[in-house]
């Protein structure tokens, strides 16, 4: 009866030790938090090195994948997603103006250069009379589009229409261009059909480009190009939330850069530092 009793005892303090151990094992999982990222495209490279070591601290990064540049701002003022990831602060602020809506960034991530790109010609000077060119037709690429091709020598645009100029402020056209309007989404596509098309890097990439390398022409990075470094946004109430900022820290780094440099071979620039924070 004595050996029956220490067994029992036995069996039951075992019972509590591996109880404890699961329970401890749970708390650390409860601890765990989940974070779903916004993102448009596939391609997310560089997200995935900072999902690696955020995951060390105990954050679990989540892809959220939409395929067109309005879907992330909606699932995020919906409270569906908690950031998103893929636009400038130009973008943000109209989107804002135009819903109602108080996103804000909350960090700095590239510069992603816009391109013009075309499957005929090598030079924005092979373009022809009467070429059709295609840009996003959403209010603030567009207009970026526009300015690029004033940059590039082809189209001038109204001064005092500012960064969102649309194609009735097309105020000198030496080479008659026809200009298409696309969902921004699209413009890849369509480069079989028209004969340039002007395209934002990360659908450029998606569709197999290397914008150094294949655009006929690049947006110059300077100063003027501040509106349209690409950012991490959130609600304005979790503006301040510790994971969020974590989050940015972790993107923030000597790692990153060196996966940006490495993936996107020099078509996105590192912007956090030459163009602040946040």
């Amino acid at each position: 009866m004595k050996k029956l009793g220490k067994l029992l005892v036995a069996a039951a303090f075992l019972l509590l030790v591996t109880g404890c151990s699961n329970s401890a094992a749970q708390s650390a999982k409860d601890e765990t938090v989940t974070v779903k990222l916004g993102v448009v495209g596939d391609d997310t490279d560089v997200w995935d090195d900072v999902q690696k070591r955020l995951a060390k601290e105990d954050i679990k990064l989540e892809y959220v994948k939409f395929t067109d540049y309005n879907q992330p701002n909606d699932a995020l003022a919906q409270g569906e997603i908690d950031l998103n990831a893929f636009q400038h602060q130009f973008f943000l602020d109209n989107y804002n103006k135009e819903h109602g809506t108080d996103l804000v960034s909350i960090g700095n991530t590239v510069n992603a250069p816009l391109g013009i790109y075309s499957d005929q010609l090598t030079s924005v000077a092979d373009l022809k009379n009467g070429a059709t060119v295609a840009i996003p037709n959403d209010v603030t690429n567009g207009g970026r589009a526009l300015l690029l091709l004033q940059t590039a020598g082809l189209i001038e645009v109204d001064p005092d229409k500012g960064q969102t100029p649309t194609t009735s402020d097309i105020t000198a056209n030496k080479l008659d261009l026809k200009i298409e309007e696309l969902d921004a989404s699209q413009t890849a596509r369509a480069l079989a059909d028209v004969d340039a098309a002007v395209i934002n890097s990360g659908v450029a990439v998606d569709a197999g480009f290397t914008p150094t390398k294949d655009a006929i022409y690049l947006e110059p990075v300077d100063d003027k190009a501040r509106p349209y470094v690409n950012i991490i946004v959130s609600r304005k109430e979790d503006a301040n939330n510790k994971t969020y900022q974590k989050i940015v820290d972790a993107y923030q780094t000597k790692e990153t850069e060196k996966v940006i440099e490495e993936t996107s071979k020099g078509s996105s620039i590192p912007a956090w530092e030459d163009f602040g924070r946040k």
